[in-house]
């Protein structure tokens, strides 16, 4: 699972005064666990459009900070500029990127927006997927009328702030806030140099598509002879030969026969769909979510189809990449290779690498960087130019610099025979776990998709891809364990002169000590998913590499072992007995499964060492 990130990208009413920017820019770095990505200042828009990363608490409180910042230095009475604004704080994007959903991002927005309205006395509109009616999903709407309007439309009953005072605060204005999916800017280069076979592929691929032509369009359609036209008694359906006498006959046939919605598709390319005689016949593009548009490009002396996918869970890289290999090799041309404009969600790229991985036949239950290192050599990200995983990647899994996984193993080892109580046993029990679940997978990795291994090849993909996952899980642990003790000594540690210092030393020494124990519960538990699935290993994995597996059952079940002891020994000292009776329950069950999960392996094993 991938640590929550959440992007936020506001837009504030000042692009003249750089200590204006650099105060509010300062409000934003100062809240611990964000990370400033960009700022840039549009002294023609007088318009700055800030960039920061973080999880969510800290994305949350940044916001806030911002705007509290923004609403004490800029003055909209005195604003003056070209670019659309409704505020001081005009507008922010709450853009999830990993390990947090939609949902949940837009409830936090929510949250930032009652407070706003509440604490700083400035209405907030909700936009895009936190919007709570259809009619405010787009900024533009909302943003009709600007700031100098906003004294008007705010007394509307239909345009009453969804957080905030209903009334008219003339140096804030109004802030418009919301949820929208992550837009990846990306492009495609050709081994050509005319921007016109780009231009021609890049509307087969964007979602609103082209005109519909006739004649000559193969294998270039913009070289069609005829645009299609819409008259009085005649629309052409442009995809086949379906003319109907109406409009409604032309709708009807396109989504029944064809799937798609002319009337969006009309209203897309700003055409009327109740009067759109004399406009040219459109025809759908293959993606949606999808815009694209073709040019030439002296720095790489090519053309290029640049893209922006708004929303990467529908239409993907490897998606539009695959469809422009097939487009342009039907039109004679190669593509040369591709590149990502800015940053680019982890979960895309994964997602990428895991497809390619498949498509050569290969197991996705491999390391993450294997898998993200697929990904950039099948989109030809450095074929273009300069690709580092570690600086374009948003969200990619880390660890502290300090972190005890970070350590080399000899160091590690040193440092757990030092005289320090952690880390102890629960971290080695978690590494214990790891290394298990990293055996399985490779036995897994070593059996699949080799000469006759078809029947199992299925079976040992999922295993090895759910064993990476608990190995990535298990080695989280190891600093955790050692994280959990630490805080519980610290705790400890805490002055007891009074009875209220003492109520509270002991409150936090048993948080502590509960802490202390749900981790290696948790570890105990991952340890047993890790042998269920290596009993799965032995059965069906290369005999050659049996006892690898075998190997890996072992030190799992000692990982779950440890990880119980971990538990009792901690378990002792909380004096909530209902809970500590459900907690030794919850121990002796995973140890009863857990031996005859072993048991069953060491059968299996004896069997075939005969």
């Amino acid at each position: 699972m991938s640590e929550p990130l959440i992007e936020c990208v506001p837009n504030f009413s000042e692009g003249k005064n750089p200590d204006v920017i650099k105060q509010i820019t300062n409000a934003i770095e100062a809240v611990e666990g964000v990370k400033l990505l960009f700022v840039d200042p549009g002294a023609d828009m007088h318009r700055t459009v800030v960039t920061f990363i973080g999880g969510p608490p800290a994305v949350k409180e940044a916001a806030f900070q911002s705007i509290k910042k923004a609403a004490e230095l800029i003055d909209m009475s005195r604003h003056k500029g070209p670019h659309p604004r409704i505020g001081a704080a005009d507008v922010f994007p709450f853009i999830p990127v990993s390990g947090v959903t939609v949902e949940e991002c837009v409830a936090l927005t929510k949250q930032v927006a009652r407070r706003v309205g509440d604490e700083l006395g400035i209405p907030v509109y909700l936009y895009e997927k936190s919007a709570p009616q259809p009619h405010r999903q787009n900024l533009a709407v909302i943003r009709s009328g600007e700031y100098e309007g906003l004294a008007d439309k705010i007394k509307r009953p239909e345009w009453k702030p969804d957080f905030g005072p209903a009334q008219f605060n003339p140096r804030s204005g109004a802030t418009v806030m919301g949820v929208r999916e992550f837009l990846i800017a990306y492009n495609i280069n050709l081994n050509t140099r005319q921007a016109k076979y780009a231009t021609d592929i890049a509307f087969e691929l964007r979602q609103r598509g082209r005109s519909a032509r006739k004649g000559n369009t193969d294998p270039i359609y913009l070289w069609g002879e005829e645009i299609l036209k819409y008259k009085q008694n005649h629309y052409p359906c442009g995809l086949d030969d379906f003319v109907g006498k109406t409009i409604e006959q032309t709708i009807e046939h396109c989504r029944q026969e064809h799937g798609y919605d002319l009337i969006e598709l009309l209203e897309a390319n700003g055409i009327n769909p109740k009067t759109p005689e004399g406009a040219s016949v459109k025809i759908p593009g293959k993606f949606p979510h999808c815009k694209a548009i073709g040019w030439f490009v002296p720095q790489y002396d090519c053309a290029q189809i640049s893209i922006n996918l708004t929303d990467y869970h529908v239409t993907s890289m490897h998606d539009v990449l695959e469809e422009t290999r097939l487009l342009a090799d039907h039109r004679g041309l190669v593509v040369t290779g591709s590149e990502i404009v800015g940053m680019v969600p982890y979960p895309a790229l994964l997602e990428t690498g895991k497809f390619y991985l498949k498509q050569q036949g290969r197991s996705a239950g491999v390391p993450i960087s294997d898998i993200l290192n697929t990904a950039v050599q099948s989109l030809g990200l450095r074929d273009v130019g300069e690709f580092q995983i570690e600086n374009r990647v948003l969200g990619l899994p880390h660890n502290p610099e300090n972190a005890l996984v970070e350590m080399k193993l000899a160091d590690f080892i040193d440092e757990v025979s030092r005289e320090s109580p952690a880390p102890g046993g629960g971290s080695i029990s978690a590494l214990a776990g790891a290394l298990g679940a990293a055996l399985g997978s490779m036995v897994c990795n070593i059996t699949a998709h080799q000469r006759g291994s078809q029947s199992v090849d299925k079976i040992l993909n999922e295993a090895a891809e759910k064993l990476q996952d608990l190995k990535c899980a298990l080695v989280k642990s190891i600093d955790q364990d050692a994280k959990a003790f630490n805080d519980y000594l610290r705790a400890s540690r805490l002055p007891q002169q009074s009875d209220h210092q003492k109520q509270t030393r002991f409150q936090a020494m048993q948080q502590g000590l509960k802490t202390a124990v749900n981790i290696p519960l948790e570890t105990a538990q991952l340890c047993l998913q890790t042998l269920e699935i290596a009993e799965t290993v032995i059965r069906h994995g290369n005999p050659a590499s049996i006892t690898d597996g075998a190997v890996g059952a072992q030190v799992a079940f000692v990982g779950l072992k440890g990880s119980i002891y971990n538990v009792l020994i901690n378990l002792k000292d909380i004096k909530d007995e209902s809970w500590r009776h459900q907690i030794r329950q919850q121990c002796s069950q995973l140890e009863n499964q857990a031996q005859n999960r072993l048991n069953a392996i060491e059968k299996i094993i004896s069997e075939n060492l005969r």
